[in-house]
């Protein structure tokens, strides 16, 4: 091509021959070095003026050197006449950092495109951003380019039986990526979750940072030992006082309420008035312990029991709790420790720690002798304040998702037992764990033994576009038994050393694709066509 020139950064060279090939040309002259201080130093080797200038850099294992030396690149083809400046940039930096996350955080994400255009950039062509909002941070043209149809294709030509296959995101984030791939292939798509693991207050439990320390019984198995204490502290504060008739009722998770008295009777309010929504799989149904009002009238228990049953509260009871929701069965869920997926009777960190934290606190702690079961306004004060994050604030982020690498911190953490869910059926059929890149491997391990040793899927291929294979993650991955294939494409450079000793490793290549970008970027033609291939095989 005429008045073009293509240069390469350090970081991803071979990736640029590989675009040169395809378009008949040869990377443009440039020399870059750095002092013996660590600063980069840039010197275009031939004539830009009037030219249109491509400068193909990715990341790297020196992801800041990379990008300073791009900077300065762009500074160095301005100064030098070019026409117009496109900065091809297959993994986008800092791209995970799109929002923040507190209130002292930055979007490193918005900072880099302003110095790209501060430095002279006018076009950018990228792959798959980690956040297409990112877009929106330039004030230049951006092409976002997908490397779905390139995975579908891949997937057709060499997955046997890829039509049974099902498309499984990792976490909720990548569902519309997930979706976009499944759509393309008419495939099932599923989802897996993954939360810290929430247990029952069985014994004493403290509310961090609160100061407020309680002892309760393990709900509807305990009601009689609570009825008994409370019956007790109040005859202490008013002996005169009528505690049968005054006593509050308590329900138990079967919807009957017990009196002070020993008597019991079913509650004529059924389990909607609970915000349980009406025939729900039973897996969101928990047991809940709550505490009424004491009622106004002073009629006696057995006499309100009479007028408060309803003939068809049995009914209404059967038919909520009723089991009718089928796509409930393709809900499975499993626990987390230490990022593997263990049985169900595997002792849990969580209550050992926590456990044996408390046993060591003295019994009058906070001045008491011991602990009743709080009021109902104690109750609310404490639950309202477990529900925030530690981290959360007023008019802050609590609520922002959780990155990969807070995740995977989570997994390493000994004292966290995570419950993870799987959504979709995938028996004895092949899955996909699809997202946009591979960094570190805790995430990718548990999904991919969820889906195997809870789903009974035959065989699982992790799929990314961007493989930064952190670490040992690679290794990693390589050693999980639950994973036969990692595919990935060449945006971010791997080592060669890396992919040879890799048996699960399978690289796509992008040349093709950014070649035509750039062709069609100089010509001034459409690249909508490059959007849609996979609709065109």
């Amino acid at each position: 091509m005429r008045q073009v020139k293509i240069f390469s950064g350090s970081s991803h060279p071979l990736l640029t021959e590989s675009i040169c090939e395809r378009l008949g040309t040869q990377p443009a002259k440039c020399e870059l070095k750095k002092f013996s201080n660590g600063e980069t130093s840039v010197s275009v080797g031939t004539s830009i003026r009037e030219q249109d200038v491509f400068i193909v850099q990715s990341g790297s294992s020196k992801i800041n050197d990379s990008v300073m030396e791009l900077l300065i690149m762009i500074s160095a083809c301005k100064g030098g006449s070019a026409k117009s400046i496109t900065a091809v940039m297959p993994y986008y930096p800092y791209s995970r950092q799109s929002k923040r996350k507190s209130h002292r955080g930055a979007i490193a994400a918005r900072l880099l495109a302003n110095l790209l255009s501060v430095a002279g950039v006018q076009h950018v062509i990228t792959v798959d951003l980690h956040a297409s909002q990112s877009k929106g941070f330039f004030g230049k043209p951006v092409d976002n380019l997908y490397a779905e149809p390139l995975i579908a294709r891949w997937i057709r030509n060499h997955v046997p039986g890829w039509r049974e296959a099902v498309v499984v995101s990792k976490n909720p984030g990548g569902t519309k990526r997930v979706t976009s791939l499944a759509d393309a292939l008419k495939l099932n798509f599923g989802i897996v979750t993954t939360d810290r693991r929430r247990h029952p207050t069985s014994g004493s439990t403290i509310l961090e940072g609160n100061g407020i320390l309680y002892s309760m019984g393990d709900g509807a198995n305990d009601v009689d030992a609570n009825v008994a204490a409370e019956t007790e502290a109040e005859s202490q504060i008013d002996p005169m006082t009528d505690v049968k008739e005054s006593r509050p009722q308590r329900r138990t998770s079967q919807g009957m309420r017990v009196h002070t008295d020993g008597t019991s009777h079913h509650s004529a309010v059924p389990h909607r008035a609970l915000n349980i929504p009406a025939g729900s799989s039973p897996l969101v149904q928990s047991t809940r312990f709550e505490s009424e009002s004491p009622p106004v009238s002073r009629t006696r228990p057995q006499e309100r029991s009479s007028t408060s049953i309803s003939p068809h509260a049995d009914d209404e009871e059967e038919a909520t709790n009723e089991y009718t929701d089928e796509r409930a069965r393709e809900v499975i869920t499993g626990r987390l420790i230490h990022g593997h997926i263990v049985d169900d009777d595997f002792p849990s960190p969580v209550l050992s720690a926590r456990s044996g934290s408390i046993a060591a606190l003295p019994r009058d702690h906070m001045g008491s002798s011991h602990f009743e079961d709080p009021d109902p306004m104690t109750s609310s004060f404490m639950s309202n304040m477990s529900s925030y994050p530690q981290d959360h604030a007023l008019g802050g982020t609590g609520d922002a998702a959780a990155t990969s690498d807070e995740e995977e911190e989570g997994f390493k953490n000994p004292e966290l037992e995570h419950t993870i869910t799987l959504v979709g059926n995938v028996k004895d059929k092949i899955v996909f764990i699809m997202d946009d890149m591979i960094d570190k491997a805790g995430s990718w391990i548990a999904a991919a033994e969820t889906v195997v040793k809870r789903g009974d899927a035959k065989k699982v291929y992790c799929v990314a576009t961007h493989g930064l294979f952190g670490g040992d993650s690679l290794e990693e991955m390589e050693d999980c038994e639950c994973i036969d294939y990692i595919v990935v494409t060449n945006s971010y450079p791997i080592a060669p050393e890396k992919v040879k000793s890799s048996k699960k490793l399978v690289m796509l290549d992008l040349s093709n694709l950014l070649a035509e970008a750039i062709r069609r970027n100089h010509y001034g033609e459409s690249i909508s066509a490059l959007f849609f291939q996979h609709y065109q095989d």
